[in-house]
């Protein structure tokens, strides 16, 4: 699990050292640099599996691939930090787990899309500690666990989604939109969830999509669930019911003809219930058209998820969610420790972002409310009764 990430001269920040949780959230004001973490974590994934970042290996380049599935950056003006530190432009992205911490330095080039990497991966261990060999010391543990990436911009509601077996069931990947998602819970649908924080206490079973539609209807009561292939076509069909037994709805729903924000969800819910020990999450902006308790609500799943031994950082405006993480605290489902809280906000000296990192204690309280977070109530609040 990645306990740390540090940023030179990239996007946003001049420096930065970002401390991860299992459970993280970012918020703050728009271009503040909350999308820069997520973006640098899947920066360094997309070039690993590309075989871009793997230095002196016979390969005539490598180093950091900016435009691929997970991320499109652009060219080298568009990553660096416009004040950069240092004499020479250079961007450097580092991780640790646990003792060790892997650094990768890139030279600036403005016009390319492949930044050459000019540093050495260095684990740095504490004393006494054994330095990885081989590979090992090239290939953080994120590199090889599961890894989704959901982008603020998901699925929308359609008349059919990818079947496509090598990524979503061979790379068990939903797509940075979400839109393998149906048909990952198509063929996953009769695996069992693992006992634990993200089993519905409510769901009909233990399988992946009683789970889900137990989740989904703490977004939309009485909701249900069905996927099916299209036959002669490379689509999965996903519909919607709603009612149990006698109250049933007779006929299904296209996603077409339902709330926007279940498809929208989706892809969420079933990243957070297969996530697996040691998977790395990243997820922007969770809330998207739900209405406040199923933001919270999204919250708590994330917080199960992170319970259960998985890495989540998202990237959120809802005070909802922000609270969702409280009460999984305050309720005993994370310890204060597992659950990281940064707000980002310009610095005003030309470095670029700031961080403040408010703390939660095991009542769910916060050991500070900096100016600007979550605080808009207040101020409309004051004017209403000014």
């Amino acid at each position: 699990m990645i306990d740390r990430l540090t940023l030179t001269n990239f996007k946003a920040f001049q420096q930065a050292d970002i401390p991860l949780a299992p459970l993280t959230l970012l918020t703050g004001l728009n271009s503040s640099g909350k999308s820069s973490v997520l973006q640098a974590l899947a920066l360094l994934r997309q070039s690993h599996e590309s075989g871009d970042l793997v230095p002196l290996k016979g390969l005539s380049e490598s180093g950091l691939l900016l435009n691929g599935e997970l991320v499109n950056l652009g060219t080298g003006q568009d990553v660096l930090h416009e004040d950069f530190a240092g004499d020479f432009p250079m961007v450097t992205l580092g991780v640790s787990e646990g003792p060790y911490l892997y650094e990768w330095t890139v030279r600036y080039e403005p016009e390319q899309n492949l930044l050459p990497l000019v540093g050495t991966i260095v684990p740095s261990t504490g004393e006494g500690r054994d330095t990885p060999e081989g590979d090992a010391a090239l290939r953080p543990g994120y590199f090889t666990s599961a890894f989704q990436y959901l982008h603020a911009d998901r699925i929308t509601p359609s008349e059919g989604h990818p079947r496509d077996h090598q990524v979503a069931i061979s790379r068990g990947f939903l797509g940075t939109r979400g839109e393998h998602s149906v048909n990952f819970l198509r063929h996953h649908a009769r695996d069992n969830v693992p006992d634990g924080a993200l089993r519905h206490p409510r769901a009909a079973s233990s399988r992946l999509l009683d789970q889900a539609v137990a989740w989904m209807r703490e977004l939309c009561p009485g909701v249900n669930i069905a996927t099916d292939v299209i036959e002669g076509m490379d689509a999965v069909r996903l519909s919607y019911g709603f009612g149990e037994g006698a109250g049933a709805t007779r006929h299904r729903h296209r996603p077409t003809n339902v709330g926007f924000g279940l498809t929208y969800a989706l892809p969420i819910v079933v990243a957070c219930l297969t996530a697996a020990p040691g998977a790395l999450v990243l997820l922007e902006n969770p809330e998207a058209h739900l209405h406040p308790r199923g933001q919270t609500r999204m919250a708590e799943l994330a917080a199960a998820a992170a319970a259960q031994g998985a890495q989540l950082v998202i990237e959120t405006h809802s005070d909802h969610v922000l609270n969702g993480m409280r009460l999984a605290v305050k309720r005993g489902h994370l310890e204060p420790s597992q659950a990281l809280i940064h707000y980002f906000r310009s610095a005003g000296d030309g470095s670029g972002a700031e961080v403040i990192s408010p703390r939660v204690d095991k009542d769910g309280l916060l050991d500070q409310w900096p100016e600007g977070f979550f605080d808009e109530m207040d101020h409309v609040l004051d004017q209403l009764i000014d």
